[in-house]
């Protein structure tokens, strides 16, 4: 597996400290021609790129990369909250998302997530999230220790939560990503399941899985320090 490809020059040190940890290589560019130029053999892994401030530069070389003959994946875009509206209608251009301030733990957290669903992950069995661990290899998870008697439904729902750290999901959306766009159940479906999750993570563990008011749940990373 080839470097992630980081932009801009100087990419943010949060960025690179993260990387580094996942032992992911790197390179960082300042443009489309230097990604080009900077490209190994056999290809970039994915890429990161921050926006600064205004998205326009940003999203011009997301979609570059995704236009090639070889679309470039996963790739991860950052930027401000308030220009999160430039995003609209450009979802092909990108594979997740993330707001700044950066979290390390969230960015490797959604990182390895695109990796290893695209196959070219780096071994990684376990989903370690403070407390709770999750063997993707034994479908077990447990907190503090305890293994959680859960089930299948709830499983899959606690590990899309956990591997995407922070980011906030409407019902609508664990529907679909979780139980799949088939599934027409209605929304009390996810929270029935978030209510019994709570349940078995227990009154300690419970704020792990955070309320949204009006929009949905989201995985807590300040909760525990990621």
């Amino acid at each position: 597996m080839g470097p992630i490809l980081c932009f801009p020059e100087p990419t943010p040190a949060e960025v690179l400290l993260a990387l580094t940890e996942a032992d992911h290589p790197y390179v960082c560019v300042g443009s489309l021609e230097a990604a080009d130029a900077s490209e190994p053999e056999d290809g970039w892994a994915g890429a990161v790129v921050v926006a600064d401030g205004d998205t326009t530069e940003a999203i011009a070389l997301c979609r570059a990369l995704r236009k090639r003959e070889s679309p470039v994946a996963p790739l991860l875009l950052i930027l401000d909250a308030d220009r999160v509206s430039d995003l609209s209608l450009r979802d092909d251009l990108f594979d997740d998302f993330l707001i700044r301030p950066i979290r390390m733990a969230e960015l490797t957290a959604r990182l390895n997530l695109e990796l290893d669903r695209l196959g070219r992950g780096v071994g990684r069995q376990m989903i370690e999230a403070g407390p709770l661990e999750i063997n993707l290899e034994t479908y077990q998870a447990s907190v503090d220790g305890r293994v959680l008697d859960l089930t299948y439904m709830e499983y899959e729902l606690l590990r899309f939560l956990s591997g995407h750290p922070a980011k906030v999901f409407t019902r609508e959306t664990l529907l679909s990503r979780v139980w799949g766009y088939e599934y027409y159940g209605g929304a009390r479906t996810v929270d029935v399941h978030i209510r019994r999750l709570r349940a078995k993570l227990g009154e300690e563990h419970a704020h792990l899985i955070q309320t949204v008011r009006s929009v949905g749940y989201r995985f807590s990373v300040t909760t525990w320090g990621g």
